[in-house]
């Protein structure tokens, strides 16, 4: 199957162009919705502030779920869409074709790779077992110094708090060691997801440009 691909400007409907270093946010989330409605809402309200900033939305291509909710709430107000798909998902999850750019893969190892190819930060909203491993993975990267790309937990009603539990656990087991450490931000707001993730990336900007000038 042939990907189809459509360049969008960063003027997206009279919005301006952001002077942050985020462009496009990957949304990680589930093909349900989750018994709360309170996980809709955010996502709606997350694919919202993703349009009015100008910054595009990467996500996994479905049009169920969460991942149908912040892809038509950010078509809705005018921004920018990247669906990233890999074909044997195209009918199972429903791939959502009115997106800006809808890419479809051969497997899920070139999905995850295109994705975060294309993305200047991650939010992982409520979802299910591949929710949970693509967070991870890139936490894992991260913890790594892989990338520095800032990591933003949506833990809408207390979602990712047995999550978060884990890893202070294996902390405190020495799993995960000093120098080690997992970073990532958490919000409980979906009104502060991309705010928090504009901050994390102009501090990790920061960081890096006083380390370069400390070398010289």
């Amino acid at each position: 199957m042939n990907a189809k691909k459509i360049r969008a400007s960063r003027l997206i409907n009279g919005a301006s162009v952001n002077t942050h270093r985020i462009r496009d946010v990957c949304v990680y989330c589930g093909s349900g919705k989750g018994r709360n409605p309170a996980y809709a809402a955010a996502a709606r309200q997350l694919g919202k502030s993703l349009a009015k900033a100008g910054i595009g939305l990467v996500y996994g291509g479905g049009s169920l779920g969460l991942m149908g909710e912040v892809a038509r709430a950010t078509l809705k107000h005018g921004g920018r869409v990247t669906g990233i798909i890999p074909s044997f998902l195209s009918n199972r999850e429903r791939m959502l074709e009115e997106v800006t750019e809808l890419i479809v893969t051969e497997d899920m190892h070139q999905r995850k790779m295109e994705m975060f190819r294309r993305s200047d930060a991650f939010v992982a909203l409520p979802g299910g077992i591949g929710t949970l491993e693509e967070l991870v993975e890139q936490l894992t990267w991260s913890q790594l110094g892989h990338h520095e790309k800032p990591i933003v937990l949506a833990n809408i009603d207390g979602f990712w708090t047995p999550f978060m539990t884990l890893l202070e656990h294996m902390g405190k087991e020495n799993f995960i060691r000093a120098g080690l450490e997992v970073t990532f931000n958490v919000v409980d707001n979906a009104h502060d997801i991309l705010p928090k993730a504009i901050e994390a990336s102009r501090a990790a900007k920061e960081k890096a440009e006083a380390a370069i000038e400390a070398r010289f």
